[in-house]
């Protein structure tokens, strides 16, 4: 199998519907567990309530959508989207065993989910925004969905400033994480390709710095770009 092309909307579905069968036990392994804490830091600063509608865009396999659906019940909602079956079919199964949680999935692109003009609360976005074809319509969508004063959570790999000493170090340790523990275990595992298009998507990622600026540019009224895991991954908080 070739590499996957970042940017490209049908190789990018293609990869997550082949991984989506691994894809929580890799995240669990390769971060030891740490990718639950980093979204759970993303929920914080969405800051869900009971009676809220929250989105998650780029979904998965819903283990955030989960976690929003249960702090807005009984009369909230969540609604979980993603381009890609297979993440979503997942995401129904483990959330047919919570049968009282307010749940809906639906299979759209983030970048048009033909949802209504200032429906949510709240938006979460994670592992998501590096994966479109065009980040910046993709922030643009999640201001048009959001409420006046609606809050979003944007968590990705962080894409660091070669301009500053800091920034190349973390770049370096973050090149010898990819390459030297996280494709070596995809490969045993038989993804070798999907997961060195980590490195490839994080070059066409904007900064965090330009992530902000992109995002006061679309109209938010706080944008706010926070490194976690020592600079390796980020969080981008904003308030339409």
């Amino acid at each position: 199998m070739g590499s996957f092309r970042p940017g490209d909307p049908e190789q990018v579905q293609a990869l997550f519907e082949q991984i989506a069968p691994r894809y929580d036990q890799l995240n669990d392994l390769l971060s030891l567990g740490q990718h639950r804490l980093w979204k759970r830091q993303a929920i914080a600063w969405l800051r869900p309530r009971p009676g809220q509608t929250l989105l998650d865009l780029c979904c998965g396999t819903g283990d955030l959508a989960l976690v929003m659906a249960a702090k807005v019940r009984p009369d909230g909602h969540v609604i979980g989207l993603d381009a890609a079956a297979a993440p979503l079919q997942l995401a129904a199964r483990r959330a047919a065993r919570q049968p009282w949680l307010p749940l809906q999935w639906r299979q759209a692109d983030a970048l048009a989910t033909g949802l209504e003009t200032g429906l949510a609360d709240g938006v979460a976005m994670a592992y998501g925004l590096r994966n479109l074809a065009d980040p910046m319509a993709g922030l643009a969508e999640v201001r048009r969905l959001l409420r006046p004063g609606g809050r979003a959570a944007v968590l990705d790999f962080n894409r660091l400033d070669g301009d500053t000493r800091r920034g190349r170090i973390t770049a370096a340790v973050q090149r010898l994480c990819l390459r030297g523990v996280v494709v070596p275990a995809a490969t045993l595992a038989g993804l070798r390709q999907h997961y060195t298009y980590l490195e490839a998507s994080l070059e066409r990622f904007p900064t965090g710095a330009e992530q902000v600026r992109l995002a006061r540019r679309l109209g938010f009224s706080q944008a706010r770009h926070r490194p976690l895991a020592g600079g390796l991954m980020g969080l981008l908080e904003l308030e339409a």
